[in-house]
């Protein structure tokens, strides 16, 4: 059964927007979130855990952008994730400079 053409995104550069977003942005606000966590706790418990729990943000990222309306407003919404986390992870290494 085919989708609904009304529920469709119809411009190329919105279509574009998300898909970059999907890839890109979650990836990287993946990535952070788990170098975040690594700067406040233990390096060795959480890259053992992101083994898994990366890829289920991943994918939770994944349809959390898909639902989104415009492309541009989720890539918006990324980067300040990622603004925030790399803000938190600078403080957990000044903070914390010789967790192992």
């Amino acid at each position: 059964m085919p989708a609904n053409p009304k529920y469709l995104t119809h411009s190329p550069w919105q279509r574009f927007a998300k898909i970059t977003a999907v890839i890109i942005g979650g990836y990287t606000v993946t990535t952070v979130f788990h170098l975040v966590l690594a700067s406040w706790m233990n390096r060795v418990d959480v890259i053992i855990t992101s083994t898994f729990s990366s890829f289920i943000l991943w994918a939770i990222l994944m349809v959390v952008t898909f639902l989104a309306k415009k492309g541009w407003r989720i890539w918006g919404i990324y980067i300040l994730v990622t603004m925030v986390l790399g803000v938190l992870m600078y403080l957990g290494k000044l903070i914390n400079p010789t967790i192992v």
